[in-house]
């Protein structure tokens, strides 16, 4: 467990997970099947997301990130900790208590073309969150949704058109409006912009940030390139195979990052100078992630660290803060600092 309180002085933080824990059963048998062993999606987590702010989330495909964002929503139930939304446990509520709770908290996904019922007109997305919480009439939430379709830079008259008559930017816009219909005070990110062309991408990233600006809101921003969040950022958490080994403000991190972790991916974001881009040695990591079934002792980037040394192949290392705000789990960090 990693507990963080980076602002004791300040108010409430609208999210805070304490020791957060989501494993999956692996089982085998052919008809009666026995869970043999877990893979440990998120293994212990702890980090708070001050109202206003845009928290990210970094690392590798298979980290666990996405599954964080969906046990903080109870999409995902976590096999052990707590998510606090405000002072409100979340994984105490039952399914009507929750039911009320998810008004305040939606989800843009990843893929625009998997998250939108080809079947469904873009005015039937948009106004089904609020027929559900009973937030207006239908007649008033067609109104609504012409309003939400502007807000995102859409013409209102796409309301009767369908989900495969827009390109993927459209189509993530289509999304944004959704998450955004209820009102809600937070939303998780979850790589938005992952599945669109670079050209829009810019696009999709300064609307969220207009959006969060008017409506005061605190996004969960998932991402497994560091280069898109830098400007989008307050802070960035950096995943590596269930745990978070490094948790900075966004210039602290680019600056003076201290993972080898972070390093490596820092390693890989282009500079725009093409001298200093030539100057500069990439570092390349070798061998695959470990399986999240039996993830590896001690430290669990060891296996593929160019630094690493005997006690990080056999303690965990402590997370510590190591400059203010600035949080680490780095056995070479902690050599550093008693030399």
């Amino acid at each position: 467990m990693n507990p963080i309180n980076l602002k004791p002085e300040l108010e409430l933080p609208l999210i805070q997970l304490q020791n957060l824990q989501v494993y999956f059963p692996v089982k085998q048998g052919t008809f009666f099947k026995k869970t043999v062993s877990f893979l440990k999606a998120v293994d212990g987590i702890s980090f708070e997301i001050q109202p206003g702010e845009t928290f990210s989330l970094v690392g590798e495909s298979g980290c666990g990130k996405s599954t964080t964002g969906r046990a903080i929503l109870q999409l995902e139930h976590p096999t052990g900790g707590k998510v606090y939304f405000e002072d409100i446990d979340l994984t105490t509520l039952n399914k009507k208590a929750l039911q009320k709770m998810r008004r305040r908290m939606q989800i843009i996904f990843q893929d625009p073309y998997a998250s939108l019922n080809p079947r469904m007109t873009v005015g039937t997305i948009i106004s089904e969150p609020l027929i559900i919480h009973h937030l207006c009439s239908k007649k008033r939430a067609i109104n609504r949704v012409r309003e939400l379709l502007d807000l995102v830079g859409l013409n209102p008259n796409f309301i009767n058109r369908y989900p495969h008559e827009f390109s993927g930017g459209q189509r993530q816009r289509i999304g944004i409006a959704r998450a955004l219909a209820v009102q809600p005070d937070f939303i998780v990110c979850d790589e938005p912009i992952a599945s669109l062309d670079v050209s829009i991408q810019a696009q999709v990233i300064n609307l969220l940030k207009s959006l969060q600006k008017q409506f005061s809101l605190t996004y969960l921003f998932i991402a497994h390139d560091l280069s898109v969040v830098r400007h989008i950022s307050n802070r960035i958490a950096v995943m590596y195979l269930g745990k978070v080994v490094e948790l900075a403000d966004h210039n602290q991190l680019y600056e003076n990052p201290l993972h080898p972790y972070t390093q490596a991916l820092l390693s890989a974001v282009p500079i725009p100078d093409p001298d200093l881009e030539k100057q500069r040695e990439r570092i390349l990591l070798t061998g695959e992630i470990p399986s999240p079934i039996s993830p590896p002792t001690g430290c669990r980037f060891h296996t593929r660290c160019p630094l690493a040394f005997e006690q990080c192949r056999m303690l965990e290392p402590q997370w510590r803060e190591i400059n203010p705000g600035h949080f680490v789990g780095c056995h070479l960090v902690e050599s550093s600092e008693n030399i």
